[in-house]
């Protein structure tokens, strides 16, 4: 099987976790290396949560860097939902893998300049803010060349944000990066709050998960729990989205998947809707449509994806 050159942008974050374990599976994916950056949780727990989650995993393999400690321009927001440390309560021993000693943001830049000398543009796939890569971005911004695309989690466009009034929190988190990356030649797709939550990890869903998932199956199995919003009204079920995990089944399975072209702009002047995403969906601003939004998802289709990925863990 051929398989799809990948980076991984994350800030685990418990569904960056269900992400990565499904991604390490995955026989189409060849993950170069996992990008780590402040989000859901400080750098430094990102940084452990990934190299704890690729030892759960037994992807070791994978380099682990480390990368921008704060947003480009203002102060560190974290995530509310993944517990003190942003893995709920579930249990990791310190980790023994080592992050690599070069910066993320120079492993992008040295990543996708070598795949545009082997002319073999690689995938990015991004479940956090956006800093990392917009930093490279505006080192060199030819590296865009070496980019197949850009799959992300963010925003929210019909769906009410999930941080505050009008925005969802990876483009809150750092709506400056979030600029500069709609605003670069980048081909992108994004999986907004629209499409993950048509996508609820009721406990149903996770019992069948456990039941498959083998030596992992204590792990994820908590994980999955500690994710319960219990918030019916909003969702209209227990559970909660599956909003960074979605990237993944994107990339394996864009079939599953609807999307709408439109044009899209990031908020990053003003308090009240800082970090909105926007979309001119009928051309009134004259500009050409520049991201593919996700609107639609067979949610049974992506569930069962994920069935056979973490069923994998049994073999192991």
């Amino acid at each position: 099987m051929k398989t799809l050159p990948v980076i991984i942008d994350c800030d685990p974050g418990i569904d960056d976790a269900i992400a990565l374990l499904s991604a390490f599976v995955a026989p189409k994916l060849k993950i170069l290396g996992i990008c780590t950056v402040c989000g859901n949780q400080p750098l430094t727990n990102t940084l452990r949560n990934a190299l704890q989650i690729t030892e759960l995993g037994y992807r070791v393999d994978i380099p682990v860097f480390a990368g921008c400690h704060q947003p480009m321009l203002r102060a560190p927001i974290h995530g509310q939902f993944h517990g003190e440390n942003g893995l709920g309560n579930t249990a990791f021993p310190a980790p023994k893998k080592q992050p690599e000693s070069q910066h993320a943001v120079n492993f992008l830049t040295d990543s996708c300049e070598q795949a545009i000398a082997d002319n073999q543009p690689l995938t990015l796939c991004v479940l956090g803010p956006l800093t990392n890569l917009a930093t490279a971005l505006r080192i060199k911004p030819h590296i865009a060349a070496g980019i197949s695309r850009v799959v992300l989690m963010g925003g929210a466009y019909r769906e009410a944000g999930n941080r505050t009034m009008t925005s969802e929190f990876n483009m809150l988190a750092d709506p400056h990066a979030a600029h500069i990356v709609f605003s670069s030649p980048l081909h992108i797709t994004v999986l907004p709050l629209d499409a993950t939550h048509q996508v609820i990890l009721t406990p149903e869903h996770v019992a069948k998960f456990v039941k498959v998932s083998g030596r992992i199956s204590a792990q994820l199995g908590e994980l999955m729990a500690f994710w319960d919003r219990n918030d019916v009204r909003r969702y209209g079920s227990r559970g909660g989205p599956l909003h960074d995990p979605l990237v993944i089944a994107y990339v394996l399975a864009p079939e599953l998947f609807g999307t709408e072209k439109a044009r899209v702009f990031i908020e990053h002047n003003s308090e009240l809707c800082m970090g909105q995403t926007v979309a001119d969906w009928y051309g009134k601003s004259g500009e050409t449509p520049n991201v593919d939004i996700v609107t639609r998802v067979d949610a049974n289709k992506v569930f069962a994806l994920f069935y056979e990925l973490l069923s994998r863990y049994a073999g192991k």
